[in-house]
C-alpha cells in the first residue's frame, strides 16, 4: 500500500462499505469530486459522500508512507467552505483524522476532533465510528460530542506521555511539595522514577476503587432488579441498564444509603429512584435508542446529556451526588 490508489482500494473503500455506503453508486460515493467554486482548475478531493442528497463527508487519501500533517488539509479546507459538507477525513490508510468546523462555522478546523489507528482498535473507537454509519448518520449527534472528543484526545495524549516520560516541569510541580532539597541532576532523575511509579499507582488505585464500589452490595442489587415491575410488566431490563444502575449506585453510596437506591424500568427509559418513589428521581437512563442519554435532576427539570459509554456516567459524579443529597434526609 505504498501508493495513494492502493490506500483507496485496500482500505478506504472497504471502510466505507462497512459503514453502509454503496461504493458502487457514484451518486452516493463520488470519486474524484470537483467543485468549480474552489478556484483551482482540476483540483479534486478523492471522495465526497452524499447522504440524503447532500454532500456531508469529504475524504482525502495519502500514501501510507506519509505522516499526516496540516499541509495535507489544503484541498479539504477549500472544498469544505464551498460545499454542504460537515465532516472531512484525512487518511493514509492506517491513521484516520476526522475534522469539522468547531472553531469557526464553515471553516475546517486545523486539529482533528477524532483520530484512530486501524492497528489499535477498541470498543470506544467503534462507538464513535457507528455515528458515521449511513443508517444512523446524525450531524447534530456527532457535533454534540465532537468538541469533547477533540480536547479529551489531546489531553489523553499529554497524560500518557507524562506517565511514560514525566517532564522536568511536571516533576518539579508534583514533587516540589514533598521534596525540599536542592534539585540536582541525580535527585531529578530519582524523582522522575518516583513520579512515574506514583502516577501509575494512582490510576491503578482509582480503577480498583471503582470496581470495588460497583460490586458492593451485588446481591442486593440483583434482588432489586429481579423484582417484578407493576407498572410496566413487559419491560426487559438490559445488561447495559443494569450496569448503569450499579455505576450510579456506587457513585452515590457515600451520600445516601445504597439500600434506598432502586431501579424501576419503563418502556422508554430506565429510572433510578430513591426510596422507590417517583417523586425522588436520581437519574434516568435513556438507553433504548442509537444515541444514548442520561437524565439528571440536580436542577428544576430533567436535563438530558449524551454519553458515548457507560464510563462517562462517572463524569457527572458531582451532579449525581448533589441530587442524592437532596433526598438524604
Amino acid at each position: 500500500m505504498t501508493t495513494e490508489e492502493a490506500v483507496k482500494t485496500a482500505v478506504v473503500l472497504p471502510f466505507l462499505r462497512s459503514l453502509g455506503y454503496d461504493v458502487f453508486d457514484p451518486s452516493e460515493v463520488i470519486p474524484e469530486f470537483t467543485a468549480d467554486a474552489v478556484g483551482k482548475k482540476g483540483e479534486k478531493v478523492d471522495y465526497a459522500i452524499k447522504i440524503a442528497g447532500d454532500i456531508r463527508i469529504l475524504i482525502e487519501c495519502k500514501p501510507i508512507s506519509f505522516t499526516l500533517e496540516k499541509k495535507h488539509l489544503d484541498q479539504l479546507y477549500r472544498y469544505f467552505s464551498v460545499t454542504e459538507a460537515k465532516f472531512a477525513i484525512l487518511t493514509n490508510g492506517r491513521t484516520f483524522n476526522f475534522y469539522t468546523d468547531l472553531d469557526a462555522p464553515n471553516k475546517l478546523d486545523a486539529r482533528p476532533f477524532f483520530v484512530f489507528d486501524v492497528t489499535d482498535f477498541n470498543a470506544s473507537i467503534v462507538t464513535e465510528l457507528r455515528k458515521f454509519e449511513k443508517a444512523s448518520f446524525d450531524v447534530t449527534a456527532i457535533l454534540a460530542t465532537a468538541e469533547r472528543l477533540k480536547y479529551t484526545s489531546g489531553v489523553k495524549k499529554v497524560i500518557s506521555s507524562l506517565i511514560e516520560e514525566p517532564s522536568e516541569d511536571f516533576v518539579r510541580l508534583v514533587a516540589g511539595s514533598v521534596y525540599d532539597g536542592r534539585m540536582t541532576a541525580q535527585v531529578r532523575e530519582m524523582l522522575m522514577g518516583v513520579v512515574r511509579t506514583a502516577f501509575r499507582e494512582v490510576i491503578m488505585d482509582s480503577v480498583k476503587s471503582r470496581l470495588s464500589s460497583a460490586l458492593a452490595d451485588t446481591e442486593e442489587v440483583i434482588e432489586k432488579i429481579d423484582e417484578p415491575v407493576e407498572d410496566e410488566p413487559d419491560v426487559v431490563t438490559t445488561d447495559e441498564e443494569r450496569e448503569g444502575y450499579m455505576i450510579v449506585k456506587a457513585i452515590v453510596r457515600d451520600t445516601i444509603s445504597p439500600k434506598r437506591v432502586v431501579i424501576r424500568d419503563q418502556k422508554s427509559y430506565c429510572g433510578v429512584l430513591v426510596d422507590n418513589n417517583n417523586r425522588k428521581p436520581l437519574v434516568r437512563l435513556w438507553f433504548n435508542r442509537s444515541v444514548k442519554y442520561i437524565g439528571l435532576f440536580d436542577g428544576e427539570n430533567e436535563e438530558r446529556l449524551i454519553i458515548d459509554s457507560l464510563d462517562q456516567i462517572y463524569d457527572h459524579t458531582d451532579r449525581l451526588r448533589a441530587t442524592a443529597k437532596k433526598y438524604a434526609g
